[in-house]
């Protein structure tokens, strides 16, 4: 299969929003109306309940996993992987299917991460958890964390691809959660806003 392809799949797995599938047909709702605003698995738990938001958590983490795997299966080349592992969380992001309004990334960057080294995946979620808790705003803790995984890969020796892909990964998410930078979190799991 061409290269180019592999980031083209990527995004394309990236764009299924099945958080915004999921709660249109539960709740005949748009995820994005209410709560956060965007297409994720908190604001799925808060508008369809739990199951349902944990089966969206598992579909957006394989569909950063699977287009990864296949990357390194197939193609074995570094840029390559790291490249789709990037296009799947962009993808997520800015999804091609919903307006270009997405989720956040969080959990298809992890599936991407978990398909290279499954070790590298339980650090950068450690690093998130500690920062969550040092920080106390979720959004600020994930920016944190985009910016930090691949240095934490780095002096963990852990330099394979999965450090490229953390890279690329851990860029997209800064930046996505920049937007949140100054929201006010009441619970900071299920990023409710203060009421007034």
């Amino acid at each position: 299969m061409p290269t180019f392809l592999f980031p083209l799949l990527a995004y394309l797995s990236g764009s299924l929003p099945f958080s915004i599938w999921i709660t249109r047909f539960v709740r005949n709702v748009d995820v994005r109306d209410s709560g956060s605003g965007h297409a994720t698995t908190t604001n799925t738990i808060r508008q369809a309940g739990f199951g349902w938001g944990a089966l969206v958590l598992i579909l957006d983490i394989a569909k950063g996993f699977l287009p990864t795997y296949l990357a390194v299966r197939t193609s074995g080349e570094t840029w390559v992987i790291a490249l789709t592992a990037t296009f799947a969380v962009i993808g997520h992001c800015w999804t091609l299917f919903a307006q270009f309004r997405g989720g956040m990334g969080l959990a298809t960057a992890g599936g991407c991460i978990l398909a290279l080294n499954p070790l590298g995946f339980l650090i950068c979620l450690g690093l998130l958890i500690l920062l969550v808790l040092v920080v106390r705003h979720s959004a600020r803790a994930s920016v944190f964390a985009g910016i930090l995984m691949a240095p934490v890969l780095w002096a963990l020796n852990i330099r394979d691809v999965t450090l490229w892909a953390a890279v690329g990964v851990g860029v997209v998410i800064a930046l996505r959660f920049l937007i949140d930078w100054n929201r006010k979190y009441r619970e900071l799991w299920l990023d409710r806003e203060k009421k007034s």
